[in-house]
């Protein structure tokens, strides 16, 4: 019997729940679903939808007013602060090619990918 050894990172459940909250709203954001200056989810409304504790969602939200990506209107709610799409973008191509497209890379070589191939596959 053959075993076979995962060699992939790891998951994205071993990350805490604030930041895996963090991304979906990130993502959100840079997908459109949120433009700046448009309102978020109340924390209560998000936690609900999300299965997740208000206080862990309260956290996430609290960790992009710290960044300056989202504002407080108090009474009103939260909101995506001016520019914030486009510092998020900023960052996260940051991260990706510092962080994640190394290992990438590194794996493409290992499985011996051309990438050609894997760019017909992302245009296809």
């Amino acid at each position: 019997m053959l075993y076979y050894y995962s060699i992939t990172p790891m998951t994205q459940e071993a990350r805490p729940v604030y930041l895996r909250l963090r991304d979906h709203i990130a993502a959100a954001i840079l997908d459109g679903t949120y433009a700046d200056g448009d309102p978020l989810p109340s924390v209560r409304a998000f936690a609900a939808e999300h299965g997740a504790n208000p206080l862990t969602v309260a956290k996430a939200y609290q960790s992009f007013q710290e960044d300056g990506l989202v504002t407080v209107r108090r009474g009103v709610g939260m909101f995506v602060a001016e520019g914030a799409t486009r510092r998020l973008l900023k960052a996260e191509r940051e991260t990706f090619l510092s962080e994640e497209w190394p290992r990438i890379a590194e794996r493409i070589r290992r499985l011996d990918l051309d990438p050609a191939d894997l760019l017909d596959r992302v245009a296809g």
